[in-house]
C-alpha cells in the first residue's frame, strides 16, 4: 500500500436539500493531539488520559470522528506500514475496551518533497472521507495541534479548526504563527477534552 487513493470527490459546494442529510464530522490528528509529543511517529503514541473520554463523547453525540494523520516517517523508511497498522490496531483496540471508537482513520505516507495529494494541509484524506461519508463540512471541524498542517487545512476545506495547546499547540500559537496567519482558528482549547466540549456546545446552539 503506497496511501490513501486520491478522487475528486469532496463535500464541498452541496446545495442545501443535498446537506439536509449531510453528518458533521470531527477530524482529529494524532500525535500532539491525541497524545504524544507531536513530533514523534505512531509507533511511540500513547493516549493523553482525557483523549479516550473525549472521542467517546463525540461518539455518544452521533459525530463522525474521523482520525487524520500524516505520518512521514513510512516515505523516509523509518516506519513499515505493518507497524503503523500494528499500532493503530492497538489504539482501536483501547479505544473499544472503554466504548469508543474511530468511524475510519487515514493516513499520509508522503514526506514533503513527495508532491503528494494528501500531505496536511492538503485535502486528499477528506477527500477519501467524503467517498465513504456523506459530511456536511461546513458544519465540521478540524482539530489539531499544528497550525500550518492541521488548521490551514480546516481552512482549505472550510470547516471550523480547533487549536490545542498540546503537543507543539503553543509553539503553532506563537513563535510558528506566521506559517498560518492567514487563517484565525475557530476556537483554541487547551486539549482535546476542552475541545470536544466546545464543539458539542457549539453544535446545540
Amino acid at each position: 500500500m503506497t496511501g490513501i487513493n486520491v478522487s475528486n470527490a469532496n463535500c464541498m459546494g452541496k446545495s442545501h436539500l443535498e446537506r439536509t442529510n449531510l453528518r458533521r464530522a470531527v477530524f482529529i490528528d494524532f500525535q500532539g493531539t491525541l497524545g504524544g509529543t507531536g513530533m514523534d511517529d505512531i509507533k511511540s503514541l500513547e493516549f493523553y488520559e482525557f483523549s479516550i473520554p473525549a472521542i467517546k463523547r463525540l461518539n455518544e453525540n452521533r459525530m463522525l470522528v474521523i482520525g487524520i494523520t500524516n505520518q512521514s516517517h513510512i516515505s523516509k523508511g523509518e516506519l513499515t506500514w505493518d507497524d503503523y497498522y500494528t499500532k493503530l490496531s492497538l489504539l482501536k483496540a483501547e479505544l473499544a475496551d472503554q466504548g469508543a471508537h474511530f468511524d475510519a482513520v487515514f493516513c499520509c505516507p508522503h514526506a514533503s518533497n513527495d508532491n503528494c495529494k494528501c500531505r496536511k494541509p492538503l485535502t486528499g484524506m477528506i477527500d477519501e472521507a467524503c467517498k465513504q461519508f456523506k459530511i456536511d463540512i461546513q458544519n465540521s471541524y478540524v482539530i489539531g495541534d499544528m497550525g500550518m498542517s492541521d488548521m490551514l487545512l480546516a481552512k482549505n476545506i472550510g470547516a471550523k479548526g480547533v487549536l490545542v495547546l498540546t503537543g507543539v499547540g503553543i509553539g503553532s500559537l506563537n513563535e510558528y504563527r506566521h506559517t498560518w496567519k492567514d487563517y484565525n482558528a475557530h476556537y483554541i482549547a487547551a486539549d482535546i477534552s476542552e475541545a470536544v466540549k466546545h464543539i458539542i456546545e457549539d453544535v446545540i446552539i
